[in-house]
């Protein structure tokens, strides 16, 4: 297996308005961001994937992007940019960029144009349609509730938008576009970024004819994710990589939705024809009910054990796995997986830590997670920001589906705001993040979870992760090892090994309250081991587990 920075490397991913707020404003910013690389410095990672800072009207917290070239005002300037990513660079630190290319805002100039007349030189630079009995060309619906097509009175066709109706989707199968696109990337590469994560990049090639998709539960519209994974859209990486991505020592992720592991083996192929790595998500989908999404049912843990073993064993020696659990569209991992009560939350927060970083892959953690920070507590839908659950709330209040207290337990569990509360630096005003009104109230915990006292601790949850990160950086089986399940049936207690070359590592992760027994695989003899992270004060007990217990035991001959 081929050897390359990305693979050893931790990426740290920054949603910057909840990061840190550098002027009052309640906003975090780029200047907040560079206050706190050595903060991150510290914590040991490699790389920053940042979420967008390009200019945007905001209708989808900057993945509504209408000028790729520009930074919003909110975020600062590009004088703000550049002097960020110097300052990361002397610190080691690599800047990774959020890609949006599926679509644009529609206040990007593209789209003005486009929507201006028939003729537009840019008409065909987004996907228009005529009327079907007066109606929608067919049945999508958005990925935001509603339909993915919007009416446009100008030219009396719709455009379509498989997220916000200020979302577009561009036509790739208009070359102009595609080089469009691939200058703008080539200048970002001159200016000495780091690589790109792709948003939603699987759905750039829409399915020939754009048929109807199948419907969703509780849903009179079709299923927006049946344009994944479309036609061209090997084809278009390819050329993608070739022109742009080849040229350079960059790091690629691309956030594939609906991805299949043959798929997968495509995208992030060993010969680095298309990307480095994928976002998959069948492992962070598996906690849903008959109702998708929105409920508060918990994980299956042999159902997620099979799972991520499935994306570990079948992309082996063929891709690259990215592995987390955490980002700005997840809820909080520890309240989802893990125990967030008092007894248990740090507990729980490093048992997950262990369990996924010592997986193979290039491991990512989200803002926050490396405290071991939880969903919020919203009392209405007032509270929420996030698109997504906002139109989820009134679409299935109308539906009449749940309670009203059933329906806000619902969304409170599961939306994306749980992961955009403001970052927790201390027990001051709003956390320390900002001096002024933050645009998201901060979690009401920061008094009790946040960075300054986890980092005067030393048994905290940062120093946990802290010593994970460090353990990748100086043992090659972590990165490139063998993976293999064991105990798969086990209800409670998640284990694995890792082998690579004359090196074996035993991984022993429970994931309930209670102590459980687990089995130590013929020829790992935990007398001969090194215990290499273990999250408990006491001794190891042989073949026993405490609540939340989790350890890595090594071995070299």
């Amino acid at each position: 297996m081929a050897k390359q920075w990305w693979k050893e490397s931790v990426v740290y991913q920054i949603y910057p308005r909840s990061f840190c707020d550098s002027n009052g404003d309640g906003i975090g910013d780029l200047n907040g961001v560079t206050g706190k690389l050595d903060y991150l410095k510290e914590l040991g990672i490699d790389v920053i994937w940042l979420s967008p800072v390009y200019r945007s009207p905001n209708d989808d917290n900057g993945y509504d992007i209408s000028d790729y070239e520009d930074i919003m005002e909110e975020f600062g300037t590009m004088e703000d940019f550049d002097r960020m990513l110097a300052a990361a660079h002397e610190r080691g630190i690599k800047i990774v960029m959020d890609l949006v290319v599926n679509h644009t805002s529609d206040e990007h100039q593209w789209f003005v144009e486009s929507r201006s007349s028939l003729d537009n030189p840019k008409r065909d630079y987004y996907i228009w349609r005529e009327p079907v009995d007066g109606h929608e060309p067919n049945n999508l619906g958005s990925c935001f509730s509603g339909s993915a097509w919007e009416f446009d009175e100008t030219t009396g066709m719709y455009y379509l938008h498989c997220f916000s109706k200020k979302q577009p989707d561009l036509n790739w199968e208009n070359e102009t576009v595609r080089q469009e696109v691939f200058d703008m990337m080539t200048r970002w590469c001159e200016k000495g970024i780091d690589g790109f994560r792709m948003d939603v990049i699987s759905m750039i090639s829409k399915p020939e004819g754009l048929p109807d998709g199948p419907l969703m539960e509780n849903s009179i519209y079709g299923e927006p994710m049946s344009v994944c994974n479309g036609p061209h859209v090997h084809e278009y990486l390819r050329e993608m990589n070739q022109k742009v991505l080849s040229k350079y020592d960059i790091m690629t992720v691309g956030e594939c939705a609906g991805v299949t592991i043959d798929e997968a083996k495509k995208y992030a192929n060993a010969e680095g024809t298309e990307l480095n790595m994928v976002f998959q998500f069948e492992h962070v989908g598996l906690d849903v009910d008959g109702n998708g999404k929105w409920c508060d049912k918990k994980f299956d843990l042999p159902q997620l054990k099979k799972v991520l073993s499935k994306w570990q064993n079948e992309l082996y020696e063929v891709a690259w796995n990215s592995i987390y659990f955490c980002n700005h569209d997840q809820p909080r991992i520890v309240s989802r997986l893990g125990n967030d009560s008092d007894e248990f939350r740090v507990r729980s927060a490093k048992c997950i830590g262990t369990m996924i970083h010592m997986m193979q892959g290039t491991p990512y953690v989200y803002q926050g997670e490396e405290l071991g920070m939880t969903n919020q507590q919203f009392n209405s839908v007032d509270d929420f920001d996030d698109i997504e659950a906002i139109n989820a709330y009134h679409e299935l209040k109308e539906m009449n589906i749940f309670s009203e207290e059933e329906l806000m337990a619902r969304i409170c569990y599961k939306n994306r705001d749980n992961a955009r509360t403001p970052m927790q630096w201390d027990d001051s005003a709003n956390a320390g993040f900002t001096t002024g009104e933050p645009w998201l109230a901060v979690n009401q915990n920061y008094t009790k979870i946040n960075a300054k006292d986890e980092l005067a601790d030393a048994d905290s949850v940062f120093h946990y992760y802290q010593k994970l990160i460090a353990l990748r950086k100086s043992h090659d089986i972590i990165v490139y090892g063998k993976y293999d399940l064991l105990m798969p049936e086990d209800a409670h207690i998640f284990a694995y090994t890792r082998t690579y070359g004359d090196e074996k590592l035993l991984v022993v992760c429970n994931f309930s309250e209670e102590p459980q027994k687990f089995v130590v695989p013929e020829g790992y003899d935990l007398e001969k081991a090194e215990l290499l992270i273990h999250n408990m004060d006491k001794a190891v007990q042989d073949g026993m587990a405490d609540g939340f217990e989790a350890m890595a035991w090594y071995w070299k001959k």
